[in-house]
């Protein structure tokens, strides 16, 4: 099966012999062969024998048990950490809460859902002065009308 992956380290995490939560019932199985083509892993899961049992997990996650999951470099993220987290301004107050992390590790963006829509912010040094997934805050401190070229929905 294709894989479509939501992580930096693809190579790493669909290799043979990792164990994989799949699907919303969170079926744990390993991968049995891996390979990429075009920069995608191509796998084959414990289990899945035909081209039939492959479709029936089409468009299913496929996660690392938590316990799995390596820890990262001090001021990195992993994305999931992030979710949730209310986001304020330094000047302007509470934005919102990130919905999302968009793009590849070298040009994310946190989606935030505001009151007046949804707004893209640049997750960059320069823009992002404290992230405290713990408390479940990040704080910014964003140039003036950044909000405005960068709000959708409005």
């Amino acid at each position: 099966m294709i894989v479509n992956p939501d992580t930096d380290f693809a190579g790493e995490r669909f290799r043979e012999g990792v164990r994989l939560l799949v699907g919303t019932e969170a079926r744990p199985m390993t991968v049995t062969a891996a390979r990429f083509q075009q920069g995608r892993p191509v796998i084959a899961l414990e289990g899945i024998e035909t081209m039939n049992d492959a479709e029936r997990l089409a468009g299913a996650e496929l996660k690392l048990p938590a316990s799995e999951i390596p820890a990262l470099p001090e001021g990195t993220f992993h994305r999931f950490d992030l979710v949730g987290c209310e986001v304020l301004d330094v000047e302007r107050g509470l934005i919102g809460e990130v919905a999302a992390v968009e793009g590849s590790i070298e040009n994310s963006r946190l989606v935030i859902n505001a009151s007046h829509g949804e707004v893209l912010i640049p997750l960059v040094a320069d823009f992002c002065v404290e992230i405290a997934p713990a408390e479940k805050r990040i704080t910014v401190r964003l140039p003036e009308g950044l909000i405005d070229v960068n709000a959708k929905g409005r």
